[in-house]
């Protein structure tokens, strides 16, 4: 399964968290499309419509766990996507901006 580093992802990168909605709202990445894995199946249009269509999607979650079970599952559908090693713990940990819905200082949760 093709993984990311974070210290590897670019501003631009598209970026998918699958992270419950509690999660989200403690704190996320800015620009991050946010689909819970537990919703992900019903709402999976919304991914192919916010996609870009010639770019990886780089799927996260809080450690890395429920991103791979999505990667995977993007990859049998033929999209190019890979797991972010180490989830938001990394990201946070990489002094990478982690935000609230309002643009406020968030945390991972």
């Amino acid at each position: 399964m093709p993984t990311v580093q974070v210290t590897d992802l670019k501003d631009d990168d598209f970026l998918l968290d699958v992270r419950e909605v509690d999660e989200w709202q403690a704190g996320h990445a800015q620009g991050a499309l946010h689909i819970p894995i537990s919703e992900f199946v019903a709402r999976y249009g919304e991914l192919t419509e916010a996609a870009p269509q010639d770019g990886r999607v780089h799927v996260i979650c809080r450690s890395g766990g429920r991103s791979a079970q999505v990667t995977m599952y993007l990859a049998q559908q033929g999209i190019d996507a890979a797991n972010v090693d180490g989830g938001m713990q990394l990201w946070a940990e990489a002094g990478r901006p982690v935000v609230t819905d309002d643009g406020r200082p968030g945390f991972v949760l």
